[in-house]
Formats: structure tokens, sequence, C-alpha cells
């Protein structure tokens, strides 16, 4: 489906130049030279980057910039590079939920939650932030409003009206705290694109990850995007599923798919074949030069699906370690490295507890300081492409290679309950390697057999 839905919206996009062609009797060989899908140009500090998901409310005892902003040496420490706020801006209190109301009920798309702090200690986060060598990027809702945004009552065509005329919520959900904007009102455009440009241009933000992204017209984030390019480059993250919105918009984009497959393996319905569909269709129907964020957990799935160790139990640290040395760009979620086991509320002040020392917080240093030293494991454009290492255990045990330019990384993964020896009759993964964290010099010949644990992994990089 998704391989059928690329090709046509890469046609979509070619089509002014392709009615231009002259008729296929006079064309040449260069009349079929390929476009590139992808336009923009991702920022050189997203190469190597992991992103990290703050949730204010909960992130500190406080639950503000100014706390939070303590926390950046510890980020440091742990490897992270763009930090991702959740929306920082005033919630709307006609029919909030919760005492607190969502950060995605916004009243004012220029203005900051008291709850977090001033639009002063905000500056101050984002400042401190670069100056430790991290971006920082915002959570940005175009789709919807608060029922009390000012745009209500100053600009009520901006909003969509139901059958019976009246400011309604996104159909189907029960998102009861927003009403839907409208998008054919080119007021609208220019408004929300202005808001954006504010926070780059006088706050010093270096993007913006996209609430339910394809919600809103894909030509709107193109424009955004264009508009904020001109002030400096920025790095997009759009929550929604498909290939198009990379193109000329975002550089990356949700991986749900990845996610929902990692759980069904942990749960038992799916073995470690069920990654084939993913990787089959990431390599041949998404662009190399977009980026597919990969994660454990997130606001969403901690706040209403499952912690960490609910979804992946015993397989937890395997899913950690194959999230950052696979294809995509990993995303830690706040608490995930503090061993937080709770479903954090989401309408109220409900902080992690930092207190307990957690060894995810030692795997996730380890593996970003991994994945940095390593080319190939790179994102996007810049890493290698990943190639399925054949073994004898296939229902078991997921095996790749990604190498490039004399860097090489072997992985094997035990998607399963029990021990296994598997073999690997290829010479692809054969040579001499250097083991993840205790540095064994491990030559793997071709039809070696490895003897892995339940849940086990195994990752190596070559060594001249």
């Amino acid at each position: 489906m998704l391989r059928t839905l690329a090709t046509t919206l890469a046609l979509l996009a070619a089509a002014p130049a392709l009615a231009q062609r002259p008729p296929i009797e006079q064309r040449t060989e260069a009349d079929y030279t390929p476009r590139p899908y992808v336009s923009l140009t991702n920022a050189p500090w997203t190469k190597n980057a992991v992103i990290y998901q703050i949730n204010t409310r909960q992130f500190t005892k406080e639950g503000t910039f100014r706390a939070a902003q303590q926390q950046l040496p510890r980020l440091r420490k742990l490897g992270v590079d763009i930090l991702w706020l959740m929306p920082i801006h005033p919630i709307g209190a006609k029919h909030r939920k919760g005492s607190l109301g969502s950060p995605y009920s916004v009243r004012d798309y220029t203005a900051v939650n008291p709850e977090f702090g001033t639009k002063a200690d905000l500056k101050a986060f984002v400042d401190a932030a670069h100056a430790q060598g991290f971006h920082v990027i915002l959570d940005w809702v175009a789709n919807h409003t608060a029922w009390d945004n000012a745009w209500v009552t100053q600009h009520p065509d901006w909003y969509k009206r139901d059958w019976k005329g009246d400011f309604h919520p996104t159909p189907w959900w029960d998102w009861d705290d927003i009403i839907d904007l409208d998008y054919s009102k080119p007021a609208l455009r220019k408004a929300m694109t202005e808001a954006m440009a504010y926070w780059v241009r006088d706050v010093g933000i270096d993007g913006y990850r996209a609430d339910a992204a394809g919600y809103v017209p894909l030509d709107f984030w193109e424009g955004a995007r264009a508009d904020l390019e001109k002030i400096r480059p920025v790095f997009m993250l759009a929550e929604w599923k498909t290939p198009d919105l990379l193109a000329r918009a975002f550089d990356a984009t949700y991986s749900w798919q990845w996610y929902e497959t990692m759980e069904r393996i942990a749960a038992g319905p799916t073995d470690a074949t069920g990654l084939y569909e993913y990787y089959a269709e990431n390599e041949k129907a998404w662009p190399k030069a977009g980026m597919r964020m990969l994660w454990i957990e997130n606001h969403d799935i901690n706040a209403w699906h499952k912690t960490q160790f609910e979804a992946f139990g015993p397989m937890l640290n395997a899913a950690i370690t194959l999230e950052m040395v696979s294809e995509g760009i990993p995303m830690i979620y706040d608490g995930q490295e503090a061993c937080n086991r709770r479903r954090l509320k989401f309408f109220e002040r409900d902080p992690i507890d930092w207190t307990t020392p957690c060894p995810l917080n030692d795997l996730y240093r380890d593996l970003i300081g991994f994945r940095k030293a390593h080319p190939a494991l790179a994102n996007g454009r810049w890493g290698a492409t990943m190639v399925k290492v054949e073994n004898d255990k296939p229902a078991q045990v997921f095996s790749f290679v990604r190498a490039q330019g004399g860097d090489k990384v072997f992985a094997a993964f035990n998607f399963s309950a029990k021990p296994v020896t598997v073999t690997f009759p290829t010479a692809l993964q054969a040579g001499r390697y250097r083991a993840f964290r205790t540095g064994e010099t491990v030559t793997i010949k071709a039809g070696e057999s490895l003897t892995m644990p339940a849940w086990g992994a195994t990752l190596l990089a070559a060594t001249q």
C-alpha cells in the first residue's frame, strides 16, 4: 500500500515537469533521469542526532523550565542532541480535561504557559541548551486550538463548523477540549506561519514536532518549512506515517509500525520475521534521505497504553539496542532512563522519580556513544542501509550488517524467550570485531555459530 502511495505522490509532485515532456518518440535516455524524492536539506547537526522528549510538567519536581535547565548537564552526559519540549503554550480553560488540562489545547500561540514559567525562562533554557551543544524543538499544535483561544472571537471564520453550524472537535476522537481549524483560509495560514516563525526568530528555537501533522494540509507545512529556513536551518518532525511529508516539509516522521511490530514480538503473537515486512517497506517505499523516528515509549504510549516495562518485559534491553543501531532516528522519552514504571498522569502534576539508580541510563549512554562512533549508524542520507544476514533460526534471530566507508557493524538479536544456537551461513558478516561494551575481540567466519541467551543481543563493530 505505502509503495503505491509513495509512487503516486512522487508522480504528483513531478506532474508539471512530466506534462511538459515531449512525446515518447522524441525523448532520449536523459529524459528518464530519476528525480530525487526529497528536495529539502537536512541540517548537518541532525546527522548523528538522538532526540529526547521532555514532558515539562513531569520532568522535574518543580515542573518548570528553570528546573529543567538544571538537568541539561545530565542530558549532555547521556549523549542526546535534540531536546523536544512538549507544548509550552497557555492551556485552554473551557472544557479543560483534569485540573491542569492538556498541553495540546492551545490558548495562545505566542505566549508561555505560566505553569512552566515565563518567556524569559524559556529563552534562558534555550540559550543554555545551545551553549551545551543541544538543539531545541517545540511541539506545535496546528490542527486545532482551545475553545477559548483569542482567534475564536477575533477570527471565527478560521474554524470549521459541524452540520449545525457550530465549532467542533476533530471528528471521531474524544478531543472535546479543542476545536478544529479551517486551512482553506489564507489568513489562518499566514497567522499560523507567523507564530511559528516568532519562536524561531525571537527565542532561538531550532524547529518543531508537528502534532497530528497529517490532519493539516501538506502544502501548509511545505510553505512553513520554506519560510522557517529563511530564518535558520531547522529540524521538523511529523507525527504521521506516510512518506509524502518527507519530500519538502519534514526531516522525520513517526514510525508506529516499528513500535507495534516490536510490541507484538515481545508479547508472542509475532516472531522475529515480523520485522521483515517493516524493513522491506522501509528500504523500498521510503526515501533514503528521510528519517523515521523510532521509540520504545512516548507521551501517548506511556499515558494511554503501556510503560516500556509493560510493553517489552524481558525484551526491553534488546528492543532499546535495536532502536539505537537500526535505520531511523532514535528518541528517548523522559523517565525511560530513570526506569519509570508508572503511566504518568497526563492532565495533572505527576513528577518522575529520579532517585532510584537505573541501569537503563548507562545502557542508553553507551549505545549512543557506540552509535556516534560508527558512521554506518548515522541518520537518514548519511547512514548505511541495513542488509539482512541470513541465519538458520529466522523465527528467533534477527540479524543484519550496516557497512560503509570502511565502517561495519554486525548485530544479531534473539527475539525469543529461549536460548538459541544460531548459524550464519554466508560471508557477509565475516570479519574481526570488537564487542559492544566488553571490548572483547571476536572473529566471525562464514558458517560460524553463536549461542545467544533468551532476549539477548550481540552487537559487534569491525576492527582493522
